[in-house]
């Protein structure tokens, strides 16, 4: 490399030889060399400076192609470095033993730790933050549809349940209703075939009284008030069964739907419902004698002139009763009498 200092007259100044190979060539041995002959050694004005600074560079890239072909040919070297904590949270003691040694990532990797933001660390940095943020929302929308799956099924669950519920009501409902139905059913066969009983029994009563064992009407022409009947309670008995202390009549037990006959010819002039005494029926006689019938399950005449032994109604047990019966009473003026005594003296046999 010629040297940038202009030349002088009578000054014998050796160039520098050529560099050849950057192995081969010692710029020491070729520059420094002294020169011949008298001379004036120059002021620096630069050349000197950038003279330096290309043969700081040849010296650096000389040293440099050496070593590497150097580092070329031998064996490499393990390096160890420990394990440190992984500061940014993705590591640990694996991460650690990931830059363990004897591979070029290991040594790439060291000067990254080192670096700041900008530099690849920091960029791997970010990309895990910027992917937990991503698993972060992603878990966040799962969890938000799992909630909505399970409010929607236990929402299908209640309703369900009130499905089952009111479908539960509805079948004890219609079973109730139909159990009702076939009590009233029952009840009301079993009335039917009493009163069918009844009815035979006091025609066959009947039948005997005509055919003269027991006479229905007297001379007098009164007649017994019912048939098939059986006397239980009397008149002027006492307990609590009564309001006012005592049996203001006499009672016929028979069963219900028995026919009940007017015992002399009179006028009906009462009929209807009257609190403990039921359907009850008032029958006046032509001498003003009233007779009740009382407990009545029925009445055949509500008004009106009858003549003796004609039906008026039926046994039943309405009103304050513990069985059916006919309830009789004979009252005069307003005051009550014995119905036995009156019956027997009208030539009844009671």
């Amino acid at each position: 490399m010629a040297s940038n200092s202009p030349a002088h007259e009578g000054t014998d100044i050796q160039e520098a030889p050529t560099a050849g190979a950057w192995g081969e060539w010692n710029p020491t041995e070729d520059s420094a060399r002294p020169v011949r002959g008298k001379h004036r050694v120059p002021k620096p004005r630069g050349g000197l400076a950038r003279s330096s600074t290309v043969l700081g560079v040849g010296v650096i890239a000389a040293v440099g192609a050496g070593g590497i072909a150097t580092a070329q040919d031998r064996p490499q070297a393990a390096i160890s470095l420990p394990s440190f904590p992984d500061l940014t949270g993705g590591g640990g003691a694996d991460e650690g033993a990931r830059h363990a040694v004897g591979t070029p990532s290991a040594v790439a990797d060291a000067p990254a730790r080192e670096q700041g933001p900008g530099s690849a660390f920091g960029h791997a940095d970010a990309g895990e933050a910027l992917r937990h943020r991503i698993l972060q929302q992603a878990e966040s929308q799962q969890d938000a549809a799992e909630s909505q799956a399970r409010a929607e099924a236990e929402r299908v669950a209640r309703e369900a349940a009130a499905q089952e519920a009111r479908a539960q009501r509805e079948a004890a409902q219609k079973a109730a209703d139909e159990a009702r139905a076939a009590a009233e059913k029952q009840a009301a066969e079993r009335e039917a075939a009493e009163q069918q009983a009844a009815a035979k029994a006091a025609a066959r009563v009947g039948g005997a009284h005509e055919g003269g064992a027991a006479p229905a009407k007297a001379a007098g022409g009164y007649a017994l008030p019912t048939s098939a009947y059986t006397l239980t309670s009397h008149y002027g008995d006492s307990g609590s069964m009564w309001s006012s202390g005592h049996h203001t009549g006499l009672d016929f037990a028979a069963p219900t739907g028995t026919p009940v006959k007017a015992v002399g010819g009179g006028t009906v002039i009462s009929a209807g419902w009257s609190g403990a005494y039921g359907y009850r029926i008032v029958l006046r006689l032509d001498d003003g004698t009233d007779i009740w019938y009382c407990h009545l399950s029925s009445m055949a005449v509500t008004s009106g002139a009858v003549g003796a032994g004609d039906t008026i109604g039926r046994v039943g047990a309405t009103g304050n009763v513990t069985g059916a019966h006919l309830h009789l009473e004979v009252r005069r003026d307003g005051s009550t009498m014995d119905p036995l005594a009156w019956l027997t003296a009208k030539g009844l046999n009671v």
